[in-house]
């Protein structure tokens, strides 16, 4: 983050707040011109600070309201089993979020869901047939205290 100066901090905190504020309000929000915003707007996407701007869809409006953690172990821990592992669950768009971790199990996904039996026909047709799955445990999400929160700049 050293490549980044104050404003640049404030358009991306900003964007984290509201990605459809227009780049007007940034550039008074942050004292400085429209075009100036602008190119910095654009040299943060350029570089990879901002991966993208999406709406944030409400999951019980669509749904989607149940979320479930799934803890996966793996048969074997190899490069090929984790790549055969990963290329199936990018294909599966129910999976939200798909982290390789330390610890007791191999990876933890983030899964939406309309209800319990919605997740059950989900397990039992897909997630337990992934390539190399041995073991999953999984985490019925009572309550969302924080869930995609803005990263601390």
């Amino acid at each position: 983050m050293s490549d980044l100066d104050r404003i640049d901090q404030r358009i991306l905190r900003l964007l984290q707040q509201d990605g459809r504020m227009s780049n007007a309000e940034i550039a008074q929000r942050v004292n400085a011109s429209p075009a100036t915003c602008h190119r910095r707007t654009q040299r943060l996407f350029e570089e990879g600070y901002i991966r993208a701007v999406r709406a944030e869809i409400a999951p019980d409006k669509v749904e989607r309201a149940s979320l479930v953690i799934v803890g996966v172990v793996l048969d074997r821990s190899t490069p090929e089993s984790f790549a055969a592992f990963e290329q199936a669950v990018r294909a599966m768009p129910v999976v939200l979020d798909c982290h390789l971790v330390a610890g007791d199990f191999d990876y933890f996904l983030k899964i939406r869901v309309r209800d319990m039996a919605d997740f059950n026909r989900l397990h039992s047709a897909t997630l337990i047939g992934l390539p190399g799955v041995r073991q999953t445990r999984t985490f019925f999400v009572m309550k969302e205290v924080i869930d995609n929160a803005p990263l601390a700049l």
